[in-house]
């Protein structure tokens, strides 16, 4: 084999390389963008909390707004149970939203959420949600899904955030099948 033979089956090699190592990127990019986003509250996601109990209410309150929406492709009705509600900062609260399937199959969705303002979703913590997981409804199906969060009192310290009065917590229901790449 030639130099410049040689030389050509390196190169092609190395860049063989590039694209598999592209291609391993682009498939680990929407799982490591939504752990970087639930570390740092970035673009408004909320953050998982670690272990069941809020850091205890400082007296303070904000008022949550509950949003639901779902994907057109995806035959659910899906609503919170209470669009509004005032707060403790610090203290755990329970929200409920209700999903029902309104077709004759079995239907599988999952749900991104964001928190509006932008800001305030480092601060907004949620112990249990429905969001972690895949929620299959049979047919006809209606199911009750908690939302269990606080509002961490680290918000009232925060130049950008201290002046909040209300907080949007926003779900979105998709098929399995159709979910957004980066949520």
């Amino acid at each position: 084999m030639s130099a410049v033979a040689q030389k050509n089956g390196r190169t092609a090699a190395m860049m063989a390389l590039i694209v598999l190592a592209m291609i391993g990127l682009a498939f680990a990019s929407v799982p490591l963008y939504r752990l970087f986003c639930q570390v740092t509250g970035f673009g408004g996601t909320t953050r998982m909390a670690m272990g069941t109990e809020a850091p205890g209410a400082v007296g303070e309150r904000v008022s949550v707004r509950f949003d639901a929406t779902t994907a057109p492709a995806l035959p659910w009705r899906f609503r919170p149970e209470e669009t509004s509600r005032t707060v403790v900062i610090g203290e755990r609260n329970i929200a409920f939203y209700t999903a029902k399937n309104l077709t004759a199959r079995p239907v599988a969705g999952t749900a991104t959420f964001n928190v509006t303002p932008v800001s305030a979703g480092k601060y907004f913590s949620k112990i249990q949600c429905f969001c972690f997981t895949e929620q299959v409804l049979q047919p006809g199906e209606e199911m009750r899904m908690p939302v269990i969060f606080y509002v961490d009192p680290k918000l009232l310290d925060d130049a950008d955030t201290k002046a909040i009065s209300e907080i949007t917590l926003s779900y979105t229901f998709y098929p399995m099948d159709q979910q957004p790449s980066g949520s």
